[in-house]
């Protein structure tokens, strides 16, 4: 009778440690789908300034800088004295983004294999130089309160790792942007749109996103020749102005 009180008091015992596990899986469980969020928006933001800065330094590194824009202009010659073709030098133009992009992948690539050299040091950020000489990519760890945002934590609990790496090539375009600028004048301006597709990995989701860069290649002002007369354009009568042109 004894034996079977003490066996019917063991069933309930296992039955209650059983039963307090599963609620602490399942209360983990809902703290971590509620706070996923709150992760994956963190990470994205420590790996936009990762990526950054190693592209920054890339940049740093080449061997031609802004240029003015007038050095990479051509005039063509056209069928008349008061007209001048011009068009960009393209070769100038893929030479310089044919070396940001090169410099850009490789030191993204030497970030990746633990050189922390092209790495920024950022305050409460911790990086895995064993687990990025072994090729998984740039990992690092933040303490659970700093990447949940929980101000009373701080930088108390459990790090949480987070890993990202290079997806596919890096991705370049040459983009232009020309103004007006007084009178038959334009400001023009010549950059290179890079694009650094990443995966940010962390416990139990990931996430793609874009690191975007915009690098100048060339800036300055294209000086035309004064026209004899200049209106402001419009609807309507507009005043015009005579330039004053010397005679022999």
């Amino acid at each position: 009778m004894r034996f079977k009180k003490y066996k019917k008091r063991g069933n309930t015992a296992v039955f209650v440690i059983l039963t307090l596990i599963l609620v602490i899986i399942l209360f983990l469980y809902w703290i971590n789908a509620r706070l996923m969020p709150t992760y994956l928006q963190y990470a994205e933001v420590q790996t936009n300034k990762i990526a950054s800065f190693v592209v920054n330094k890339a940049i740093n590194a080449r061997t031609s800088g802004v240029m003015d824009v007038n050095d990479i202009i051509e005039n063509l010659p056209s069928g008349s004295s008061d007209m001048i073709t011009t068009k960009f030098n393209t070769e100038i133009i893929n030479r310089v983004r044919a070396e940001t992009q090169s410099l850009v992948k490789e030191y993204l690539q030497q970030a990746e294999n633990g050189d922390l050299t092209h790495l920024p040091n950022l305050e409460n950020v911790e990086y895995d130089v064993g687990k990025m000489d072994t090729g998984d990519g740039i990992v690092f760890f933040v303490p659970l309160g700093q990447a949940a945002n929980l101000p009373l934590l701080g930088n108390l609990g459990p790090k949480i790792p987070i890993r990202f790496h290079i997806i596919g090539n890096v991705h370049s375009d040459v983009e232009s942007t020309i103004r007006e600028f007084g009178i038959n004048n334009a400001y023009v301006e010549i950059s290179i749109h890079l694009e650094v597709n990443v995966q940010i990995i962390v416990p139990f989701a990931s996430k793609s996103s874009t690191v975007e860069q915009y690098i100048p290649v060339a800036i300055g002002l294209v000086q035309g020749s004064v026209p004899h007369i200049y209106t402001k354009g419009g609807e309507g009568v507009q005043p015009s102005l005579e330039v004053p042109v010397p005679y022999d």
